[in-house]
């Protein structure tokens, strides 16, 4: 007679914003339950959980998930159960690869317990692809109305963000709305002044390393951590730096948001847009520097860039667009100006 198989499972429960509001249903607690009644039930011995609580099913980067994966490899378990296809993800094509393709690869069972699908009974699963649709579609839809509430309350002047810029402090009793940090007001005031008076970004920050200003990072929580701050790169300031602090309209009050927009609610890479494309909310907040002197700063700042030799100056058509792989820095347009000679030559030969 043959041998049973048996089985170890993985335990896998997620949770996340996305859900909606059937919090008690979702519960990790009660998918805890369901699970392991399910495989007490069935003969299926329990090796661990694996437990994502607040990660959006819509990527597969979650750290017990991942855990889950590295126990598969190592051969510690040989099914994984969840309560339903979503809790696993809601991508269809990453959720389709793992039950079609991963799993079986790896001899794993999979079960998704309130959706009917065992991958032992093969007869059951003809319906698991378009479930997996569904189930991204609605992770789609609640992405765009969170993407729509979110955008709404940028119009309305609401500051949306995980900290307050350089320059500025959330307020205590309101934390969408900003006001002026007195310990680090002086040090914008100072990069404005000095871009009045002339002078570039390059010399602007090398003005401030001269005067051992701290740069932004410097006032921040644990910089050191989180930052690699030292007594020696304290004082390091970038002209981009500087190029931030005069471009962004939050220093005379004003707002220009959703700047760095998702590709999609399936991808986190940032996008550039243009500026017309950015959400612009006015007179939000108590401004460092007047509006008139900010917009004197923008005329100043662009009578600067790409300022090339005349009769070599060219609009370059990927200004903004081509940027360094490793820091995403844009890459500077930079003219030969030996063009000149050969153009010079080519005339004379001719």
């Amino acid at each position: 007679m043959g041998r049973t198989k048996k089985y170890v499972a993985g335990l896998y429960c997620r949770l996340s914003k996305d859900d909606g509001n059937s919090v008690e249903s979702m519960s990790i607690w009660s998918q805890k339950v369901m699970l392991k009644q399910y495989a007490e039930n069935n003969g299926i011995a329990i090796y661990d959980y694996y437990v994502d609580d607040g990660y959006s099913g819509t990527n597969f980067e979650r750290p017990s998930f991942k855990k889950m994966i590295t126990d598969i490899e190592n051969g510690k378990i040989n099914c994984v159960i969840t309560k339903d296809l979503s809790r696993l993800g809601r991508n269809y094509l990453q959720s389709g690869a793992y039950i079609e393709m991963y799993f079986p690869q790896k001899n794993i069972r999979y079960i998704a317990i309130t959706d009917g699908i065992d991958t032992l009974n093969s007869n059951q699963n003809d319906i698991m692809p378009f479930k997996n649709i569904l189930n991204e579609m609605y992770a789609k839809d609640t992405s765009k109305k969170v993407k729509s509430a979110i955008q709404s309350r940028m119009r309305e002047g609401t500051y949306i963000g995980s900290k307050a810029p350089f320059g500025y402090l959330k307020d205590p009793n309101n934390k969408h709305r900003l006001i002026i940090d007195e310990k680090t007001k002086p040090i914008i005031e100072l990069i404005y002044k000095l871009c009045l008076e002339g002078k570039g970004t390059q010399l602007i920050s090398q003005e401030l390393m001269r005067r051992k200003i701290p740069r932004p990072s410097a006032f921040v929580e644990n910089a050191e951590k989180l930052y690699g701050l030292t007594e020696e790169n304290k004082y390091q300031w970038s002209h981009r730096m500087v190029l931030n602090v005069l471009r962004d309209p939050v220093y005379c009050g004003n707002m220009a948001r959703n700047k760095r927009p998702t590709l999609s609610f399936k991808n986190s890479k940032r996008l550039y847009i243009p500026k017309s494309d950015y959400i612009y909310a006015r007179n939000t907040h108590e401004g460092i520097v007047s509006e008139e002197i900010w917009e004197q700063v923008q005329t100043m700042v662009d009578k600067r860039k790409c300022n090339n030799k005349k009769g070599l100056y060219y609009d370059n058509i990927f200004q903004g667009l081509v940027r360094c792989p490793k820091c995403g820095y844009a890459l500077t347009p930079k003219t030969d100006y030996r063009l000149k000679l050969i153009i010079g030559l080519k005339r004379k030969n001719s």
